[in-house]
Protein backbone atom coordinates (compact mmCIF):
# COMPACT_ATOMS: atom_id res chain seq x y z
CA UNK A 1 0.00 0.00 0.00
CA UNK A 2 1.25 3.39 -0.53
CA UNK A 3 -0.11 7.12 0.44
CA UNK A 4 0.73 10.52 0.48
CA UNK A 5 1.35 13.26 3.24
CA UNK A 6 0.89 16.51 3.01
CA UNK A 7 1.41 19.51 5.22
CA UNK A 8 2.90 23.21 5.46
CA UNK A 9 4.12 23.55 8.99
CA UNK A 10 3.21 22.20 12.53
CA UNK A 11 4.34 23.64 15.96
CA UNK A 12 6.60 21.67 18.18
CA UNK A 13 3.83 20.37 20.46
CA UNK A 14 2.75 18.20 17.34
CA UNK A 15 6.41 16.64 16.43
CA UNK A 16 5.26 13.49 19.11
CA UNK A 17 1.79 13.31 17.78
CA UNK A 18 3.93 13.24 13.95
CA UNK A 19 6.30 10.61 15.76
CA UNK A 20 4.12 8.15 16.18
CA UNK A 21 2.02 8.84 12.84
CA UNK A 22 5.25 8.14 10.83
CA UNK A 23 6.02 5.05 13.17
CA UNK A 24 2.63 3.69 12.87
CA UNK A 25 3.36 3.98 8.11
CA UNK A 26 6.93 2.23 8.70
CA UNK A 27 6.01 -0.30 11.03
CA UNK A 28 2.75 -1.84 8.71
CA UNK A 29 5.48 -1.33 5.58
CA UNK A 30 3.46 1.15 3.64
CA UNK A 31 5.00 3.53 1.37
CA UNK A 32 4.83 6.99 2.10
CA UNK A 33 5.22 9.69 -0.94
CA UNK A 34 6.07 12.70 1.59
CA UNK A 35 5.41 16.31 0.40
CA UNK A 36 9.26 17.85 -0.23
CA UNK A 37 8.60 21.01 1.52
CA UNK A 38 6.91 19.88 3.90
CA UNK A 39 9.72 17.56 4.95
CA UNK A 40 12.15 20.08 4.92
CA UNK A 41 10.03 21.99 7.17
CA UNK A 42 10.37 18.97 9.63
CA UNK A 43 13.98 19.26 9.33
CA UNK A 44 14.78 22.74 9.76
CA UNK A 45 12.42 23.80 11.96
CA UNK A 46 12.06 20.76 14.27
CA UNK A 47 14.93 18.92 14.01
CA UNK A 48 12.84 16.12 13.15
CA UNK A 49 13.27 12.91 9.99
CA UNK A 50 10.19 11.25 9.52
CA UNK A 51 9.70 7.92 7.85
CA UNK A 52 8.90 8.76 4.08
CA UNK A 53 10.08 6.03 1.16
CA UNK A 54 9.76 9.27 -1.72
CA UNK A 55 8.62 12.91 -2.63
CA UNK A 56 6.59 14.95 -4.57
CA UNK A 57 6.60 18.59 -4.44
CA UNK A 58 3.19 19.15 -6.83
CA UNK A 59 0.79 17.82 -8.88
CA UNK A 60 3.48 17.14 -11.56
CA UNK A 61 4.86 14.11 -9.67
CA UNK A 62 2.28 13.08 -7.68
CA UNK A 63 1.81 9.41 -7.81
CA UNK A 64 -1.81 8.22 -8.91
CA UNK A 65 -1.14 5.18 -7.47
CA UNK A 66 -1.45 6.20 -4.00
CA UNK A 67 -4.26 4.98 -1.92
CA UNK A 68 -5.23 7.80 0.34
CA UNK A 69 -3.33 11.48 0.74
CA UNK A 70 -3.18 12.50 4.48
CA UNK A 71 -3.20 16.44 4.62
CA UNK A 72 -1.47 17.44 7.93
CA UNK A 73 -2.59 20.74 9.43
CA UNK A 74 -5.92 22.93 9.37
CA UNK A 75 -8.25 23.58 6.56
CA UNK A 76 -6.43 25.70 4.55
CA UNK A 77 -3.32 23.08 4.59
CA UNK A 78 -6.55 20.64 3.26
CA UNK A 79 -7.37 23.17 0.65
CA UNK A 80 -4.05 23.61 0.06
CA UNK A 81 -3.45 19.79 -1.01
CA UNK A 82 -6.15 20.21 -3.16
CA UNK A 83 -3.80 21.98 -5.57
CA UNK A 84 -1.36 18.73 -5.65
CA UNK A 85 -3.76 16.19 -6.34
CA UNK A 86 -6.39 18.24 -8.64
CA UNK A 87 -7.85 15.62 -10.46
CA UNK A 88 -7.11 12.75 -8.98
CA UNK A 89 -9.56 10.51 -7.72
CA UNK A 90 -7.85 9.32 -4.44
CA UNK A 91 -9.66 10.17 -1.09
CA UNK A 92 -7.79 12.80 1.31
CA UNK A 93 -7.98 12.47 5.24
CA UNK A 94 -7.50 15.65 7.08
CA UNK A 95 -5.73 15.38 10.07
CA UNK A 96 -6.25 18.39 12.30
CA UNK A 97 -2.66 19.75 14.65
CA UNK A 98 -4.77 22.33 15.71
CA UNK A 99 -7.97 23.98 16.66
CA UNK A 100 -11.84 24.54 14.61
CA UNK A 101 -11.75 22.45 11.46
CA UNK A 102 -14.39 20.83 8.92
CA UNK A 103 -12.34 19.11 6.71
CA UNK A 104 -9.16 18.08 9.21
CA UNK A 105 -11.51 16.72 11.13
CA UNK A 106 -9.01 13.87 12.53
CA UNK A 107 -8.17 15.10 16.08
CA UNK A 108 -4.74 14.15 17.45
CA UNK A 109 -6.51 12.18 19.98
CA UNK A 110 -8.21 9.50 17.51
CA UNK A 111 -5.37 9.37 15.04
CA UNK A 112 -4.15 5.65 15.71
CA UNK A 113 -7.52 4.35 15.93
CA UNK A 114 -8.58 6.37 12.57
CA UNK A 115 -4.99 5.35 10.55
CA UNK A 116 -6.14 1.11 11.54
CA UNK A 117 -9.75 1.74 10.31
CA UNK A 118 -8.46 3.42 7.29
CA UNK A 119 -5.93 0.38 6.77
CA UNK A 120 -8.60 -2.47 7.20
CA UNK A 121 -10.87 -0.02 4.63
CA UNK A 122 -13.44 0.50 6.94
CA UNK A 123 -14.46 3.83 5.63
CA UNK A 124 -16.69 5.24 3.19
CA UNK A 125 -16.28 8.49 0.88
CA UNK A 126 -17.52 11.78 -0.08
CA UNK A 127 -17.51 13.19 -3.00
CA UNK A 128 -17.63 17.29 -3.28
CA UNK A 129 -18.17 19.50 -5.99
CA UNK A 130 -15.47 22.15 -6.81
CA UNK A 131 -15.76 25.53 -8.71
CA UNK A 132 -14.49 25.81 -12.27
CA UNK A 133 -13.27 29.89 -12.60
CA UNK A 134 -12.37 31.89 -15.47
CA UNK A 135 -11.02 35.30 -15.41
CA UNK A 136 -11.17 37.32 -18.16
CA UNK A 137 -8.37 38.61 -19.65
CA UNK A 138 -6.28 37.35 -16.67
CA UNK A 139 -3.96 34.35 -18.51
CA UNK A 140 -1.31 33.97 -16.32
CA UNK A 141 -1.06 30.68 -14.75
CA UNK A 142 -3.10 30.16 -12.11
CA UNK A 143 -4.94 26.92 -10.39
CA UNK A 144 -8.53 27.66 -11.11
CA UNK A 145 -10.26 25.57 -9.21
CA UNK A 146 -11.82 25.43 -6.10
CA UNK A 147 -13.42 23.55 -3.25
CA UNK A 148 -14.74 25.88 -0.77
CA UNK A 149 -15.64 29.43 -2.47
CA UNK A 150 -14.56 31.67 -5.40
CA UNK A 151 -14.80 35.30 -3.67
CA UNK A 152 -14.25 39.02 -5.39
CA UNK A 153 -13.19 41.11 -2.50
CA UNK A 154 -12.30 44.89 -2.39
CA UNK A 155 -8.88 45.78 -1.99
CA UNK A 156 -7.80 47.45 1.75
CA UNK A 157 -8.07 51.07 0.75
CA UNK A 158 -10.73 50.98 -1.98
CA UNK A 159 -14.45 51.68 -1.57
CA UNK A 160 -17.03 48.80 -1.99
CA UNK A 161 -17.23 47.41 -5.45
CA UNK A 162 -19.99 47.21 -7.62
CA UNK A 163 -20.96 43.29 -8.65
CA UNK A 164 -23.38 42.61 -11.22
CA UNK A 165 -24.12 39.33 -11.30
CA UNK A 166 -25.98 36.80 -12.89
CA UNK A 167 -27.43 33.18 -12.92
CA UNK A 168 -27.49 31.16 -16.19
CA UNK A 169 -28.04 34.53 -18.14
CA UNK A 170 -30.59 36.02 -16.27
CA UNK A 171 -29.58 39.16 -14.50
CA UNK A 172 -29.86 38.28 -10.71
CA UNK A 173 -28.72 41.45 -8.43
CA UNK A 174 -26.39 44.51 -8.67
CA UNK A 175 -24.17 43.80 -5.61
CA UNK A 176 -22.71 46.92 -3.94
CA UNK A 177 -20.77 45.61 -1.18
CA UNK A 178 -17.27 44.78 0.08
CA UNK A 179 -17.54 41.48 -2.19
CA UNK A 180 -19.53 38.55 -2.99
CA UNK A 181 -18.85 34.69 -2.32
CA UNK A 182 -19.82 31.78 -4.63
CA UNK A 183 -19.70 29.11 -2.37
CA UNK A 184 -19.75 24.93 -2.56
CA UNK A 185 -22.12 23.17 -0.26
CA UNK A 186 -18.20 22.49 1.09
CA UNK A 187 -17.48 26.24 1.27
CA UNK A 188 -20.81 26.75 3.43
CA UNK A 189 -19.47 25.83 6.24
CA UNK A 190 -16.26 28.39 5.97
CA UNK A 191 -15.94 31.96 4.82
CA UNK A 192 -19.68 32.15 3.52
CA UNK A 193 -20.60 30.98 7.25
CA UNK A 194 -19.14 33.73 9.13
CA UNK A 195 -20.84 36.20 6.80
CA UNK A 196 -24.81 34.69 7.65
CA UNK A 197 -24.63 32.06 4.58
CA UNK A 198 -26.97 29.00 4.97
CA UNK A 199 -25.00 25.46 5.93
CA UNK A 200 -25.33 22.65 2.99
CA UNK A 201 -24.93 19.22 3.35
CA UNK A 202 -21.93 17.93 1.42
CA UNK A 203 -24.32 15.95 -0.93
CA UNK A 204 -26.39 19.19 -1.85
CA UNK A 205 -25.90 20.18 -5.57
CA UNK A 206 -26.03 23.79 -4.95
CA UNK A 207 -24.17 26.94 -4.28
CA UNK A 208 -24.77 29.67 -2.28
CA UNK A 209 -24.25 33.24 -3.56
CA UNK A 210 -23.42 35.43 -0.62
CA UNK A 211 -22.27 39.31 -0.54
CA UNK A 212 -20.12 40.47 1.89
CA UNK A 213 -21.31 43.68 4.18
CA UNK A 214 -23.46 45.59 1.59
CA UNK A 215 -24.86 48.74 1.09
CA UNK A 216 -28.41 47.48 1.19
CA UNK A 217 -29.91 45.36 4.18
CA UNK A 218 -32.24 44.01 2.07
CA UNK A 219 -30.08 42.07 -0.16
CA UNK A 220 -29.65 38.29 1.72
CA UNK A 221 -27.91 35.04 0.61
CA UNK A 222 -29.81 33.19 -2.40
CA UNK A 223 -29.26 29.07 -3.17
CA UNK A 224 -29.13 28.16 -6.58
CA UNK A 225 -28.70 24.86 -8.33
CA UNK A 226 -24.88 23.79 -8.99
CA UNK A 227 -25.80 23.36 -12.71
CA UNK A 228 -26.27 26.91 -13.36
CA UNK A 229 -23.51 29.03 -14.71
CA UNK A 230 -23.01 32.34 -13.08
CA UNK A 231 -21.37 35.60 -14.56
CA UNK A 232 -20.20 38.24 -12.53
CA UNK A 233 -19.01 42.09 -14.14
CA UNK A 234 -17.03 43.34 -11.44
CA UNK A 235 -16.79 47.28 -11.39
CA UNK A 236 -15.02 49.63 -8.66
CA UNK A 237 -13.35 53.31 -8.28
CA UNK A 238 -10.08 51.94 -7.53
CA UNK A 239 -7.75 50.26 -10.09
CA UNK A 240 -7.83 46.63 -8.90
CA UNK A 241 -10.06 43.83 -6.68
CA UNK A 242 -8.88 40.89 -5.46
CA UNK A 243 -10.68 37.22 -7.05
CA UNK A 244 -9.64 34.30 -4.07
CA UNK A 245 -9.90 30.94 -4.81
CA UNK A 246 -9.72 29.04 -1.74
CA UNK A 247 -5.94 29.44 -0.38
CA UNK A 248 -5.05 31.64 -3.13
CA UNK A 249 -5.81 35.23 -4.56
CA UNK A 250 -5.17 37.54 -7.46
CA UNK A 251 -5.60 40.98 -8.13
CA UNK A 252 -7.58 41.57 -11.64
CA UNK A 253 -7.90 45.23 -12.95
CA UNK A 254 -11.27 46.95 -13.11
CA UNK A 255 -13.89 46.02 -15.05
CA UNK A 256 -13.66 42.76 -15.78
CA UNK A 257 -16.04 39.82 -15.89
CA UNK A 258 -15.60 36.35 -14.09
CA UNK A 259 -17.04 33.13 -14.77
CA UNK A 260 -18.10 30.73 -12.79
CA UNK A 261 -19.64 26.81 -13.19
CA UNK A 262 -19.58 23.56 -11.43
CA UNK A 263 -16.17 21.45 -12.09
CA UNK A 264 -15.96 18.56 -14.28
CA UNK A 265 -14.42 16.53 -11.57
CA UNK A 266 -14.83 16.31 -8.02
CA UNK A 267 -12.62 15.90 -4.77
CA UNK A 268 -13.01 12.87 -2.92
CA UNK A 269 -13.29 13.49 1.59
CA UNK A 270 -12.94 10.15 3.69
CA UNK A 271 -15.53 9.91 6.10
CA UNK A 272 -15.02 7.24 8.45
CA UNK A 273 -17.84 4.54 9.73
CA UNK A 274 -19.75 5.74 12.45
CA UNK A 275 -19.27 9.06 11.62
CA UNK A 276 -21.67 11.61 9.95
CA UNK A 277 -22.08 15.53 9.07
CA UNK A 278 -24.49 16.14 11.09
CA UNK A 279 -21.78 14.85 14.04
CA UNK A 280 -19.36 16.87 12.77
CA UNK A 281 -21.41 19.96 13.05
CA UNK A 282 -22.79 19.61 16.77
CA UNK A 283 -19.08 18.71 17.15
CA UNK A 284 -17.38 21.49 15.94
CA UNK A 285 -20.41 24.20 16.79
CA UNK A 286 -20.84 22.97 20.03
CA UNK A 287 -24.91 22.51 19.24
CA UNK A 288 -26.70 21.22 22.53
CA UNK A 289 -24.26 22.08 25.29
CA UNK A 290 -26.46 24.62 26.26
CA UNK A 291 -28.53 23.09 28.55
CA UNK A 292 -31.81 24.83 27.98
CA UNK A 293 -32.23 22.65 25.21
Amino acid sequence: MKVAVFGNSVDAGFIDVLQDFFRYFEDKCIEVQLYQPFYSHLINIHGYYPYYTGFFDSYADFDPENKLIFSVGGDGTFLHSVQCIRNYKIPVVGVNSGRLGFLADTSQEQLIDVLNLLIDGQYNTIERSMLEVDIEGYNKPYFNYALNEMAVLKTDNSSMITVRAYANGEFLNNYWADGLIIATPTGSTAYSLSVGGPILTPDSENFVINPIAPHNLTIRPIVVPDTYELLLKVEGRGSHFLASLDSHSVNVGFPSSITIKKSSFKLKTVILEGHSFFGTLRNKLMWGLDKRN
